[in-house]
């Protein structure tokens, strides 16, 4: 949310902790609820906070009458969204909230947002690159690891993302304050 941080939005200050947790992919029904597609499993945060930010047409606040788990997704009445046509132009919309909002994890549970920017070594102590994204195969999240450009790499040969499950066997620690993961992974994979 670079450059977000100091801008006012709908005549209230954007947060400057705002994370993006899903994205707006269409209508559900035609009374105005809007079907979010979260980037959590659970979707505890989208649930529990009452003010979401969507950057549809431009970055604004919204205030959630109701939402629910339905299937995979959530769906949602939110003020000011009236009826079918309204909800479909808010397709594609990011749905942001503050981080400060999110529920509270265990020591051993992360949000992707918390992970992405962290660098990533391996037990050789050898620099994997930093994880610049996370992505979902269903059962597992994997993290995306872009390596460090080297000045003795090759400029026309481009560095080969690692994507690495984020599972106990893989895995060793993260360490926040450090900003860093361990994991057990060779660079010859």
């Amino acid at each position: 949310m670079t450059g977000l941080t100091d801008k006012i939005a709908s005549g209230v200050q954007v947060p400057d902790d705002l994370a993006q947790v899903g994205f707006v992919f269409g209508a559900y029904g035609v009374a105005g609820w809007v079907r979010i597609r979260p980037f959590s499993e659970d979707a505890d945060a989208l649930l529990k906070v009452k003010t979401w930010w969507l950057d549809k047409p431009a970055l604004h606040d919204v205030d959630v009458q109701q939402c629910k788990l339905h299937g995979g997704d959530v769906v949602a009445r939110l003020v000011g969204v009236t009826d079918r046509n309204v909800a479909e132009s808010l397709k594609g919309a990011a749905v942001f909230i503050p981080q400060s909002r999110f529920p509270v994890l265990s020591d051993d549970e992360f949000y992707w947002t918390e992970l992405i920017g962290l660098e990533v070594e391996n037990l050789q102590g050898e620099h994997l690159g930093t994880v610049t994204d996370m992505m979902s195969n269903g059962p597992q999240s994997i993290l995306r690891i872009t390596p460090a450009a080297t000045p003795d790499a090759d400029p026309d040969v481009a560095a080969q993302e690692r994507l690495i499950p984020f599972v106990d066997a893989f895995i060793n620690k993260v360490d926040k304050p450090a900003k860093k993961i361990i994991v057990d992974w060779g660079l010859d994979y």
